[in-house]
Parts: structure tokens; C-alpha cells; sequence
């Protein structure tokens, strides 16, 4: 099963994940990052890389983010994203969304 990229990401886009990949599977918007599920190859180290833990694997995410699946497949093919295959710096509002997040 591929991995996932959650709510978390939203206003963070760390790019730690993407510097890890051996796929290049990730894409970003304005806002976030999205994982195409037909390019990943569920090698898990997005998950242990996302400094905010918004990556799951698809068959470990809990009930209230089930539709994030058919988020990342949606965006991670769409015309508003990019093919992201270096680290970036993340959004200005990523180290006060950390903080909320408590991590």
C-alpha cells in the first residue's frame, strides 16, 4: 500500500520526506505536499523522515484521515501541483504549525 500525506502538511510542506525518497513520488501545491500512490514503492521512508507526522502508510491511517488517500491521489495528478525532487525550504508557517502540533 502506498503512503499518504496528511493534514499535518498543510502550511508546512517540510521537504525532509522528499530528500529520502528513493522514487521521487512527491508533488507539492502552495500549501502541501501529496504522494502519487502509483509511483510509491511503501519503502517507509517518507514516514520517518516527516518532521510533523503527516505520512502514513495507507493501511495504518486512523478512521478521521481515511480520506486523505483520495486527496493525494486527486492532487498528485492534477495541474495545480509540481513534481517536487529536492529538499525546499518549508513555508513560513511550518515551524508555528509544529509547534501547535506539539512536536
Amino acid at each position: 500500500m502506498p503512503y499518504v500525506v496528511t493534514e499535518n502538511c498543510v502550511d508546512c510542506r517540510y521537504t525532509d520526506c522528499v530528500e529520502v525518497c528513493p522514487v521521487d513520488c512527491f508533488y507539492a501545491d502552495a500549501k502541501q505536499l501529496y504522494i502519487h500512490p502509483d509511483e510509491c514503492i511503501d519503502c517507509g521512508a517518507c514516514e520517518f523522515a516527516c518532521p510533523v507526522k503527516a505520512i502514513y502508510n495507507e493501511d495504518d491511517l486512523p478512521a478521521e484521515l481515511q480520506h486523505w488517500t483520495k486527496i493525494n491521489a486527486d492532487k498528485s495528478t492534477g495541474s495545480d501541483v509540481s513534481h517536487i525532487t529536492d529538499s525546499e525550504d518549508p513555508l513560513p508557517t511550518a515551524a508555528a504549525k509544529k509547534a501547535r502540533l506539539g512536536l
